[in-house]
């Protein structure tokens, strides 16, 4: 068994440091008051019996205080409050500097909540450990000088999250929509270079593999963009390599006909389409940006997208290119073929691609062997999405959803400057989140003890705690000027600003959102109400929790014109955080707390038995409640050879749920060539990776990918969230 400093470092358990603790404040009492080694050594068993049920490494602050409870629990009151007090005065002495220990273990690498914080960091190169230490800086300035006392106090209990802490000092962002569009054929500026609209596709995907890097380097969240916007270069290569032939043609005296001449143009231009997909591929999995990672970066694959039938048929292409590339996947440093963590993909389910005899079904089958394979694309359902929204685009990122603007109602017009501003139509590209906060709701009904008069009541004191951490949010974004990063505010990536110009138009109208996050729906319904919320009983609970934050919102957003949106948290290193407070707070209560994570948003628990039908169509309610963001998955098997099946349940998502993805398995051991699953098993009290075949059990000789919050992770998880992967139930 491990413990975890404060310093996020691991060490092992060692039984006789809490022996010498509970002396040394023994010792300080008089004689006739002071417990017996044999008392003293029941309390150290009975702590290292608590961890060891804990199945998780627990932290010293946990340990110290089952030492707190223990003496008191003996009788041995003056020991405890010398107990207490060394604990008060170690407090206050490590608050004189929060900083100088972890930043140590991350350039040791021994900080193992490092290690674990993103699953698409790998926290031993330089560049991360650079992002790290300037992270834990920013978190220590941010939590002492820049944020409420009682906010801080209470993102350190769990009670909320404020994301990326290790952010908020500086003037950034979260996630959002570039406008690709606009700088590619208004053209930009890269790092003081002019660049202007491109003359060929090939050019076009070099140009915009630029722009996500510098944008990736400007903000903390995902970005996405759209393959349309990539696709009237098409036209323009099509045009210059028919000139090309033309000319060839010409030089030998050949005469091929228009049929003939058209097929050269156009097998080249195949050849240009797949060699710009490949740069966008590659560049983006081989870029590392300044936090020391590949760009969170999202490809939106939208046929109706397109302004006309030719830029359709061309982005029809691109899409193709797109999906036989990623199905082939990349190589690994032994060059063998593995699924890549980036670019997510996204595919609009549509009626030109949805049925067999659609013109683009066989894009929606080359779609289906991808995901069977390589876990994308994920799929956004046009039919549901325009019931539900008014109108079809891609998130931000994962899953951070824009709301629909109101800048023609409102009467503001192109405050961003883009060149591509169309009047009277709904903009989206261009438009950004101003951050996060989650709102812990199991912690909440725990603390009401399950009387519904009290939930309620806490409820709306958490959320108005939420809404006040999320004003502090918009107010350090509030009088940033454009040029802390000009490709985002000034080179038409969100906006073509002025230099000097504050961005704080761009705060309100709807222009940009800022979300209220939640997490733990399953826990806090099963708590308040001893069933899940699957179960038609809880169901309208569930469902009434739902509608109170969007009703707080809706609230807010009438108050201040700033567009609060509830959103379905993407937890990854949060949901063991989030578990590890509750089980400090409140103990191991089963089916709440007795797991290194907690739920996250809607989703039904990931133990839960329940088909991938029931299951979509179940969270597709509280999807609908979710308009700042949320995705459902089904958990399936190998389905390669059952691409039927695959295709089955895309056309229950286009019919049923606005955005959904499959997720399966894919791995390989380098050790042995084991290409099935890597296994997850417990060996002294710690779950690691395992191959099935040779027992490989070294991480860095392994390639293991699993979806765990909307994108793909390649870089290993926190226990909490590899217990959630392990206790999986398959829905298909």
């Amino acid at each position: 068994m491990t413990v975890i400093k404060r310093n996020g470092t691991e060490v092992g358990f060692d039984i006789t440091k809490i022996i010498a603790a509970i002396t040394k404040a023994n010792e300080s009492v008089e004689e006739s008051i002071r417990m017996t080694p044999m008392q003293i050594r029941r309390i150290a068993d009975f702590v290292e019996l608590s961890c060891e049920k804990m199945n998780r490494a627990p932290s010293v602050e946990e340990i110290q205080d089952l030492v707190e409870y223990q003496i008191m629990a003996h009788g041995a009151y003056e020991v405890a409050k010398n107990y207490v007090t060394y604990r008060y005065i170690r407090s206050l002495v490590r608050k004189s500097n929060t900083t100088d220990e972890k930043i140590l273990s991350l350039i040791e690498c021994c900080n193992e909540e490092a290690k674990q914080e993103n699953a698409n960091k790998n926290p031993v190169v330089n560049s991360t450990q650079r992002d790290y230490m300037a992270g834990e800086v920013s978190r220590d300035i941010s939590e002492r000088l820049l944020l409420p006392q009682d906010i801080v106090e209470a993102h350190r209990e769990g009670v909320i999250h404020f994301h990326d802490t290790d952010y908020y000092a500086q003037h950034m962002h979260n996630c959002d929509l570039v406008n690709l569009e606009d700088m590619l054929q208004n053209g930009t500026v890269i790092t003081g270079t002019k660049i202007e609209r491109p003359h060929s596709f090939s050019t076009a995907c070099n140009i915009a593999t630029q722009i996500i890097a510098q944008v990736a380097s400007n903000q903390y969240g995902g970005q996405s963009i759209s393959l349309t916007h990539l696709a009237p270069f098409v036209d323009v290569s099509r045009k210059k390599l028919r000139r090309v032939v033309e000319q060839e043609m010409e030089a030998i005296g050949v005469q091929p006909g228009e049929e003939k001449l058209s097929n050269l143009v156009e097998a080249r231009l195949r050849d240009e389409v797949r060699r710009g997909v490949q740069t966008i591929q590659y560049q983006v999995l081989t870029l590392l940006t300044t936090n020391g990672q590949a760009p969170f970066v999202t490809v939106f694959m939208y046929l109706n997208e397109a302004k006309n039938e030719q830029e359709k048929r061309d982005l029809a292409m691109i899409i193709e290119e797109t999906l036989e590339q990623r199905y082939q996947g990349v190589k690994n440093e032994d060059g063998v073929w593995i699924t890549p963590a980036f670019p997510k993909l996204i595919y609009v389910l549509e009626e030109d691609n949805i049925h067999e005899d659609s013109p683009y079904w066989y894009l929606t089958e080359l779609a289906a062997k991808c995901t069977a394979k390589r876990m994308v694309p994920d799929y956004i359902s046009e039919k549901k999405m325009l019931e539900l929204k008014g109108d079809v685009y891609t998130c931000m990122g994962c899953r951070s959803f824009l709301t629909p603007d109101r800048f023609t109602d409102a009467g503001i017009g192109n405050i961003a400057n883009a060149g591509n501003y169309e009047p009277g139509k709904h903009k989206y590209y261009g438009r950004f989140n101003q951050g996060v906060v989650t709102i812990n709701l199991p912690d909440a009904a725990l603390s009401s003890g399950g009387n519904l008069e009290k939930f309620w009541q806490i409820f709306e004191e958490r959320l108005e705690l939420c809404h006040r951490a999320l004003r502090c949010r918009h107010e350090r974004l509030k009088g940033t000027l454009s040029d802390v990063a000009p490709i985002l505010w000034q080179y038409g990536a969100l906006a073509r600003l002025k230099k000097g110009e504050p961005i704080d138009a761009l705060l309100y109208n709807g222009y940009s959102t800022i979300s209220l996050g939640y997490a733990g729906l399953y826990e806090c319904v099963k708590y308040m109400t001893g069933k899940s919320h699957t179960d038609p009983a809880a169901t309208p609970f569930a469902l009434q929790i739902m509608q109170k934050m969007n009703d707080k919102c809706k609230e807010w957003k009438t108050a201040e014109n700033i567009d609060y949106s509830l959103y379905g948290t993407p937890l990854e290193s949060t949901t063991y955080k989030f578990a590890k407070c509750l089980q400090r707070r409140f103990g191991i209560i089963e089916g709440i707390t007795d797991k290194g994570y907690i739920t996250n948003s809607y989703h039904v628990h990931v133990s839960e038995p329940i088909n991938a039908f029931e299951k979509l169509k179940f969270e597709a309610q509280f999807q609908h409640l979710s308009p700042g963001g949320a995705i459902s998955y089904v958990e399936v098997p190998d389905m390669q050879n059952n691409l039927e099946a695959v295709l089955q349940v895309m056309k229950f998502i286009y019919d049923n749920i606005i955005y959904a993805e499959l997720n399966t398995k894919s791995d390989y051991c380098q050790e042995c060539g084991w290409d099935g699953e890597i296994e997850i098993v417990e060996e002294n009290g710690k779950l690691i990776w395992r191959c099935p075949k040779c027992g490989n059990t070294d991480q860095d000789k392994m390639n293991v990918a699993r979806r765990t919050c909307g994108y793909i992770g390649t870089q290993f998880w926190n226990q909490g969230r590899t217990q959630e992967i392990r206790d999986r139930v398959l829905h298909l």
